[in-house]
């Protein structure tokens, strides 16, 4: 494997992942391996970050992914360029995802693009910070419109974001602390600020 930030000349799976490939192909009609190319991919992606700090697919793993499912390297790689799950360029150890599309704008993902570069040093899209931490990128809507704007860093969501609580949330990043995922105001889920107003109790009386 390489470092950070640069691409391996070879790739294979390590002894982690091969567990979970067996597990993986499992779940799918026998002879028809290429329905674990999306699976394969997501764990290269997690084999990269685990062992560079690096979560991406080289291309080298998406070599190893056709070869295992038994289909051109091309198939591979139009699928990997597809989905924006996928990183097939190095990112930081922490991978900024801002929602800017309609609900999350209207309620303030401007603030937030503009206090992540504040706070990365970085000024544009899917470029990564000077120490090599953070990587920012624009996304479509990630499905919490609810609870805009959104901001994934890594797999974990952050909702109802504005300047403030982005500063603070990557100051501790910076610090190597991991604030809980979810709505940085406490709503629960997708209820009112202040809990939910309905359905507070299980119990209810029978109809008569």
């Amino acid at each position: 494997m390489a470092r950070q930030g640069a691409a391996p000349d070879s790739f294979s799976f390590d002894a982690e992942s091969e567990a979970r490939i067996a597990v993986i192909f499992a779940k799918y009609p026998a002879g028809q391996p290429a329905s674990a190319m999306l699976p394969l991919l997501d764990l290269a992606q997690r084999q990269m970050g685990r062992v560079t700090g690096s979560a991406w697919v080289p291309i080298v793993a998406m070599d190893e992914i056709a070869r295992r499912v038994g289909v051109a390297p091309i198939r591979v790689y139009e699928v990997a360029t597809f989905y924006l799950m996928f990183n097939t360029s190095p990112v930081g150890k922490y991978h900024l995802q801002v929602c800017t599309t309609t609900p999350c704008w209207l309620r303030g993902s401007e603030e937030v693009v503009h206090a992540c570069r504040r706070a990365t040093g970085i000024k544009d899209w899917k470029e990564t910070s000077a120490d090599g931490m953070f990587t920012m990128t624009e996304v479509e809507c990630l499905g919490a419109c609810v609870n805009a704007p959104v901001l994934q860093v890594n797999d974990d969501f952050y909702e109802d974001m504005d300047a403030e609580s982005t500063e603070r949330l990557l100051a501790a990043l910076k610090r190597g602390e991991t604030p809980p995922p979810g709505s940085v105001k406490g709503r629960q889920t997708s209820a009112p600020e202040g809990g939910p107003a309905t359905l507070t109790s299980l119990s209810f009386e029978p109809a008569e």
